[in-house]
């Protein structure tokens, strides 16, 4: 007779289910997860740990990538867990439960590493509250031979300084094969010391060890090609509705159009492009296996990807066949972007998002947007004459050299859109999102200031207050958490000590309107005796000393620099697979999709 018994690991955990908001946040058996392998004394078990709810965490693409690659070791065994909501948190501290994996509800002290993504700087809480949970000790001195190594990768380790006191060793740039270099030295070395392993980790390209190295050691971001990258045709399928609900497939990793703001453009060069085949093959093998509806091609700025058309060309029968929607996640205000969301009808169930960044030429071309009072206008005029009537516009508040005209420009742009929309549609309505400028590590604006929450606030309260109109809704990010991203974004390790401080306060999720306390982190920065705006709020010289200067992301410091100076005067830097070389410190090492080598 078939065994009709329950598995009851974890006990509490259906009591717990009954009491928490969105308890399928908690719950495994999800399409697609792998069985855990057998002795797994005898392997390296490391569980992916993404600082926020489930639903943000497992529209990671990153992980989806990681999860598999890890599962085809042969050294190593994965698992994942996700940052528990306060009522959860309350829950297991009131039972002094430990935080489990969401699999196979494995505490987390049992794991041999834990690997946190560092996305987006306001979760730096959420990583303290997960290692709390888990009975390890939040700062890497503390911890003794039964504690996990702790590792940290994402765009955030590039300017690690603030994570130093909690992250054991940072993994810089593309994981594909330094997590797989690192687990296979880790198998071998399994039954040395804590610190003799992590001195081992330390001679792997790509890693920071600070109690090896020491504090601003010189490090090198890990780079690979797209075309010798591990990719995989299985997929994680949710539990539940999480923020991008689909099948992705990155078609190339990199930009090269130079916006001065934008880190992720500086971090993520030089341009790899996927070969369209093996895009096309990729994104079969996950819609068959997913059962998914809508097919994202990811990437910085997708419309760029040289081989699209003829990818779109290619899959168009087998979308059509299984009744799979594609969406570009990134559009630009150009002729070519518009050509080809035009054709595809996927994407006009919804509303169509753009970012002009700034609204007047003179600050556009201070930020190397590259789009033109034309392209906005014509873009807007293509896309409500093809039938949408909802367009989203994001533009950026404080940046370098802005002044009142530029805020004006804001409010003619998003009028010029709700006046054709309306000319087209009277349903045609029009959305505007503002966001505080925040300066970056590894950007030409990384020695600007960030604009005052007083001004900042100030700007974003008359830019709502010039509009009426019910089909037009503006708002602007919250001013203090834009204070505190900055704080962290351009942080050194006495940051760090705030981040604790501003935890035993009671900080969480500072990323959720709902759930952010300017006030824990005001007395954190007293408690610190740090001044929060000799950081977010000053501007530095080429000559100062940045907390993260050790780190070599390819681009040098010298072409950032030339990149701001060229931005105070308002001249344009052109796209380089346009152009001709700018020059940025990546020569020589720009991937060709069809051949894979070096061009």
């Amino acid at each position: 007779m078939k065994d009709l018994s329950f598995d009851l690991r974890w006990d509490r955990q259906w009591d717990y289910l009954a009491r928490v908001r969105r308890p399928s946040r908690y719950m495994d058996e999800e399409w697609g997860t792998l069985k855990p392998k057998g002795d797994q004394e005898d392997l390296v078990k490391i569980c992916l740990a993404y600082p926020d709810v489930y639903e943000v965490g497992m529209s990671y693409v990153g992980y989806q990538i990681l999860y598999y690659l890890i599962k085809s070791l042969d050294v190593a065994d994965v698992d994942r867990v996700y940052a528990p909501w306060p009522d959860m948190e309350n829950l297991l501290v009131q039972d002094n439960e430990p935080l489990r994996s969401l699999e196979a509800k494995r505490p987390l002290k049992d794991f041999d590493l834990i690997g946190f993504t560092l996305q987006y700087e306001l979760n730096a809480t959420n990583i303290l509250t997960m290692l709390n949970l888990s009975f390890i000790p939040m700062r890497s001195e503390d911890r003794g031979e039964d504690d996990p190594i702790i590792i940290a990768g994402g765009p955030g380790s590039l300017a690690p300084a603030p994570y130093v006191p909690f992250v054991d060793v940072f993994c810089m740039g593309d994981g594909e094969e330094l997590i797989a270099e690192m687990l296979s030295l880790l198998f071998d070395a399994r039954f040395l010391k804590r610190f003799e392993k992590l001195q081992l980790m330390s001679k792997i390209d790509g890693c920071y060890v600070p109690a090896v190295a020491g504090l601003r050691a010189s490090v090198k971001r890990r780079m690979v090609s797209l075309q010798d990258a591990f990719a995989t045709t299985s997929y994680l399928v949710p539990s539940d509705k999480i923020v991008h609900d689909r099948a992705s497939v990155e078609v190339f990793r990199g930009c090269s159009r130079g916006c001065r703001f934008c880190q992720a453009g500086m971090i993520y060069r030089p341009v790899r492009h996927r070969d369209p085949k093996k895009v096309g093959q990729l994104a079969e093998g996950i819609i068959t296996g997913s059962g998914y509806e809508e097919l994202g091609l990811v990437s910085l700025s997708t419309c760029d990807y040289p081989w699209l058309e003829e990818l779109l060309d290619d899959l168009g029968p087998f979308l059509t066949e299984n009744r799979v929607t594609l969406s570009l996640p990134s559009l630009r205000m150009d002729p070519k972007a518009i050509d080809i969301a035009l054709k595809l009808e996927g994407m006009r169930k919804k509303g169509l998002t753009f970012a002009p960044e700034a609204g007047t030429q003179r600050l556009r071309n201070v930020i190397n947007k590259g789009v033109t009072e034309e392209d906005i206008e014509n873009t807007l005029k293509a896309v409500f004459e093809a039938g949408w009537n909802k367009v989203k516009l994001y533009f950026m508040m404080g940046l370098p050299t802005e002044c009142d005209e530029d805020l004006r420009g804001i409010v003619d742009v998003i009028r010029l859109a709700y006046s054709i929309g309306r000319s087209y549609n009277k349903r045609s309505s029009v959305s505007a999102s503002i966001a505080g400028f925040i300066p970056k590590a590894h950007t030409p604006f990384q020695w600007e200031a960030q604009d005052s929450i007083e001004s900042l606030k100030s700007k974003g309260l008359w830019l709502k207050s010039q509009f009426r109109e019910k089909n037009i809704s503006v708002s602007f990010h919250e001013p203090t958490q834009s204070f505190i991203e900055a704080v962290i974004a351009r942080g050194d390790e006495r940051v760090g000590n705030v981040i604790e401080k501003a935890w035993q306060y009671g900080a969480r999720f500072d990323g959720w309107g709902e759930t952010f306390d300017i006030s824990l982190w005001q007395k954190a920065f007293d408690d610190c005796n740090l001044d929060p705006c000799e950081i977010a709020s000053k501007s530095l010289s080429y000559d100062d000393i940045l907390p993260w200067d050790h780190v070599d992301v390819g681009v040098t410091k010298a072409f950032l620099w030339s990149e701001r100076v060229k931005a105070l005067r308002g001249e344009l830097t052109g796209d380089c697979r346009l152009n001709g070389c700018n020059g940025c410190g990546l020569q020589g090492v720009c991937f060709d999709a069809r051949s894979g080598h070096d061009s």
